[in-house]
């Protein structure tokens, strides 16, 4: 196969990973098909079954080795949900009775709460929140 055409099909890998959020995969697939055509232009690879096989084991070798490390280099991957709020902190807009509804404040925002507590919540302290439904926090006093 002809060098050049190893060159265009990493070019067109490149700019489907920058097209996609694939993640980093075409990535190594892309520069690995550069680096076969490079190999190809300087005819250390003729026969073409060993540029495929050439190509096979880069790709999928940097993909192993690299991919992770990568990722955490650049902070990419599994996060933390942001909409997790338990444990979270918030002030009481009004007096909770426990077991009774209420208001609470939390991250800016008037929520629903509702005392799971065995004490009452004092207008203006703290609670803690146990968990969450839809959107209604299960809170208990701090």
């Amino acid at each position: 196969m002809e060098w050049w055409i190893w060159v265009l099909i990493g070019l067109g890998l490149l700019v489907l990973e920058v097209a996609t959020p694939g993640g980093f995969v075409a990535l190594f697939f892309g520069v690995s098909a550069i680096l076969v055509g490079g190999i190809a232009a300087l005819g250390m690879s003729e026969p073409v079954w060993l540029q495929l096989i050439l190509f096979s084991v880069l790709s999928v070798g940097a993909l192993a080795l690299l991919r992770k490390p990568l990722q955490a280099k650049l902070n990419i991957g599994p996060r933390r949900a942001v909409d997790n709020l338990e444990g979270e902190a918030g002030v009481a807009l009004e007096e909770l009775a426990a077991g009774g509804l209420g208001s609470l404040e939390l991250r800016g925002s008037t929520w629903t709460a509702r005392n799971v507590g065995t004490t009452t919540i004092n207008k203006g302290q703290r609670c803690l929140v146990d968990r969450r439904e839809g959107l209604t926090l299960f809170v208990r006093p701090e």
